[in-house]
């Protein structure tokens, strides 16, 4: 019988024991002792959040496709466990063979929110290794981190040996074989390290040092080592078709966040919202090639035995062979009782109708996603969406039998007005009022519009990345204005409005375009005891307030000052080909609220075509991917 790192005792005194057992269909056991590296690949979350990630699932195929690998994965324990292992004395153990992690030569970290940095130090701390990269020896497995949040990563860097930057099925392959030949000569930390530095797309936070001025802006980013590059190349897959893709993903033992097939149907997008860090960091938008997607979703329904199937994507609509994918999955799993999610869809007549072909649609709500509610302040953001399309859309989805519509906006957005924020109320109204305009015998029911808002964050390598944030005090007037908006509306009784907490967004604000000073903060906030921050009901702001006063820093360095042209971000190591020149020139755009064309109507210079190695007139073939030939 394979051992378990948890007694039967423990697993019943926990809730919801599944989540550590391991042992689900399609996970991957190998044999240990004929494997050269053990990769322990981390999602800080609890498992059910980390089971939905597509990028955990593509790296843990891409690693155990290697004879000479085995990865396995480690989820965050939630409270319970927590506090029985380090009771018990229990270290963090990986589900698959359930060693111990600290038996590992890796452990890769996925970073997706910056509200988890604490959990990535519950992590270590479970495991038995020291915070800090520093004090760890060759004897502990080496600290990598990928994702999103790695493209500022200097809130953490002191907590990694190195980050990934880019995206994943690019050089892992060559990492794991330069590790293998270090291992084999005799394996030194450091020298791997300097190594590691050398490969495009790797940071080694130990190998530069921050300079900073007196009144705490970065005065210059200094190479402690040859190795050392400068910037830092993200790395970018050209043709995403041919990809490893995970056919056979794991799947869950329990009900996951996302239970279902994931299938990714492009990278990037063509959009340029200003506010959206992925549609500039994924740049650019690359498709998948329509049978490749066709042969995934047999395989991955086949191997899953997932009764759903969602199309991922930045920017759904924007696949151009969106409306053949649907009606083959239609006609194709139509005797299985397969149903189609179609997230990121934008509001216009051909979403409408691709969505109507979708088996189970009319059980749902319609979900659009105007951010803002005046025209004006839609073109700061380059949203790229009318007021005209907005109605039309409506009015096309309550034609088509939809009775619910979701609005998501963004408050505290830069330049916004009391005319703005009156705007949020009056479009969700004006929704509602086309709703009325079909004649009573040929509605069904009344009509739900429930329009939700959400607070500004700026976020690193966007155009609104110099822009200065509001006060808690602040944002919370301004959900209490709209929502007093609402409550003036003819069609009130179909309107309700809800809005996240601002505290949360401070926090997230700080972290998303701090520096290398606040992992004292984060150190002193997970000894505090907090864990799962980016949860709501285990969020506490107050702590965080105290650490970040503690350590001599304020809220306000971070989020209140509006950044000016020559200041160095913490991120400005890293390049990922869109320049800065370009972010500068849409934030200027942005205040004098001119709108900038898609990729695909005109090309606009943002640097993608040059470092693609393709000249702007020749970058936007007919189909296939922006800035690569197809």
């Amino acid at each position: 019988m394979r051992k378990t790192a948890l007694s039967d005792e423990v697993l019943m005194a926990v809730e919801k024991p599944a989540r550590y057992i391991g042992n689900e269909v399609n996970s991957v056991m190998k044999d240990k002792d004929k494997v050269d590296i053990r990769f322990a690949m981390c999602f800080p979350d609890v498992y059910e959040i980390g089971m939905s990630h597509l990028g955990i699932q593509i790296l843990y195929n891409l690693f155990n496709a290697r004879e000479d690998t085995w990865c396995e994965r480690i989820y965050s324990p939630w409270f319970d466990l927590d506090q029985k292992m380090r009771d018990d004395n229990i270290p963090l153990f990986a589900l698959e063979s359930q060693d111990p992690v600290i038996d590992f030569d890796f452990l890769g970290i996925t970073i997706q929110y910056e509200m988890c940095y604490t959990n990535i130090l519950q992590i270590l701390d479970l495991a038995g290794m020291p915070l800090r990269a520093k004090d760890r020896d060759e004897s502990y497995p080496l600290v990598i981190g990928g994702g999103p949040c790695v493209y500022n990563a200097e809130p953490i860097a002191d907590f990694f040996d190195f980050f990934y930057i880019g995206e994943g099925e690019t050089s892992y392959d060559e990492l794991l074989d330069l590790y293998k030949d270090h291992k084999r000569k005799g394996y030194s930390k450091k020298a791997f390290l300097e190594a590691v530095a050398q490969m495009p797309g790797m940071y080694v936070p130990s190998l530069y040092q921050v300079i900073y001025h007196e009144d705490g802006t970065i005065q210059e980013f200094v190479k402690l080592s040859e190795t050392a590059q400068f910037p830092i190349k993200r790395l970018m897959a050209s043709d995403v078709s041919t990809l490893p893709y995970p056919k056979a993903p794991v799947v869950p033992f329990i009900k996951a966040t996302q239970d279902r097939v994931v299938l990714e149907i492009q990278r990037g997008c063509i959009r340029g919202c200003r506010f959206c860090q992925a549609g500039m960091i994924y740049r650019p938008a690359r498709e998948k090639d329509v049978e490749v997607l066709k042969e995934y979703a047999r395989e991955m329904l086949k191997n899953t035995g997932h009764e759903e199937i969602s199309l991922s994507s930045l920017s759904s609509s924007d696949y151009h062979a969106l409306k053949e994918l649907v009606t083959f999955l239609i006609e194709e799993f139509k005797d299985q009782g397969i149903n189609v999610s179609l997230p990121s869809l934008r509001i216009d007549a051909f979403a409408l109708d691709v969505m109507s072909k979708v088996q189970d649609v009319k059980k749902s709500s319609m979900t659009f996603a105007p951010e803002a509610g005046s025209q004006r302040l839609r073109d700061v953001i380059n949203k790229g969406l009318t007021r005209d399309d907005i109605l039309n859309g409506a009015g096309e989805a309550f034609a088509g039998g939809w009775t619910k519509v979701k609005l998501y906006f963004m408050l505290g957005l830069p330049t916004e007005t009391t005319e703005d924020m009156e705007a949020i109320s009056e479009l969700a109204d004006a929704i509602a009022r086309r709703y009325y305009e079909i004649p009573k015998d040929e509605r069904v029911g009344k009509c739900q519009i429930t329009a939700s808002s959400s607070f500004f964050i700026p976020k690193p390598f966007t155009p609104f990345q110099w822009a200065p944030m509001l006060t808690r005090e602040e944002y919370r007037e301004k959900a209490r204005f709209v929502k007093e908006t609402f409550n003036q509306q003819l069609n009130r009784k179909s309107l309700r409005y809800q809005y996240h907490d601002p505290e949360t967004t401070i926090i997230e604000g700080v972290l998303a375009r701090g520096d290398r000073r606040l992992s004292k903060v984060i150190e002193g906030v997970y000894r505090r005891g907090c864990l799962f921050e980016s949860w709501t009901e285990h969020f506490d702001y107050e702590v965080w307030d105290e650490e970040i006063t503690r350590q001599g820093l304020t809220i306000d360095f971070y989020n209140r000052r509006e950044r000016g042209s020559d200041e160095i971000f913490p991120w400005d190591l890293i390049d990922i080909g869109v320049t800065k020149g370009f972010l500068m020139n849409e934030w200027e755009r942005a205040r004098e609220g001119k709108v900038t064309l898609n990729c695909k109507e005109s090309c606009s210079g943002c640097g993608m075509a040059k470092e693609m190695g393709v000249a702007e007139e020749d970058s936007f073939p007919k189909r296939g991917a922006i800035c690569v030939e197809s």
